[in-house]
């Protein structure tokens, strides 16, 4: 058993070929619910104060 036997996962590697022994790689993001987003704290903003030089 190597890479010729179709039967192996190995075999479907070489052959380019999927199967029962090596299926599909399936999106498992599409089926289930995303993570929750986290929403930032309303109210907290933050402000940046321009400072200015006396001359």
């Amino acid at each position: 058993m190597g890479k010729g036997d179709r039967k192996t996962a190995k075999g479907k590697r070489y052959n380019c070929s999927y199967g029962n022994v090596r299926p599909k790689a399936v999106n498992k993001a599409a089926g289930s619910a995303a993570a929750p987003v986290v929403k930032k704290a309303a109210g907290k903003k933050t402000v940046t104060k321009k400072t200015s030089k006396a001359a």
